[in-house]
């Protein structure tokens, strides 16, 4: 780790691998995950490139997150929420606090702004929920 760096490339990958282990077990998440990604190594590692772009301000993300899941159909708060749930828990078991403590503002943001384009895309006229943050 650069003396500066708030974290290092593995504890990424772990957090990253940790998080998406518990996505595969989960009850609702699990399948509609499981639908989508067939080749599960290719899609942690661009997770992690994501996650690295944001932690680490690395520029090897190069993806559009927003239209993969505006593209979905039948999503629900309550997707948002659990997704939430189980990036919170993952992050909660990291010896690195400041690195969990950021990565769940990040994904906080990004469940709300996903959350907010995915009803804009799919109901225009409707005004908006917000999303229970765990």
């Amino acid at each position: 780790m650069t003396p500066n760096a708030l974290c290092t490339r593995q504890e990424i990958h772990d957090l990253v691998w940790d998080f998406y282990d518990r996505i595969r077990m989960d009850d609702v998440l699990g399948p509609i995950f499981s639908e989508r990604i067939k080749d599960w190594d290719t899609h942690l590692g661009v997770m992690e490139e994501f996650w690295s772009s944001l932690l680490l301000k690395t520029d090897g993300f190069n993806g559009n997150p927003m239209a993969k899941h505006l593209s979905l159909s039948h999503i629900q708060a309550s997707h948002f929420e659990q997704w939430l749930r189980l990036f919170k828990e993952t992050c909660l078991e990291r010896e690195n606090k400041a690195m969990a403590e950021l990565a769940l503002e990040y994904a906080q943001r990004i469940a709300r702004s996903f959350w907010f384009g995915y009803q804009f895309q799919h109901n225009p006229t409707k005004v908006a929920s917000e999303l229970q943050l765990p």
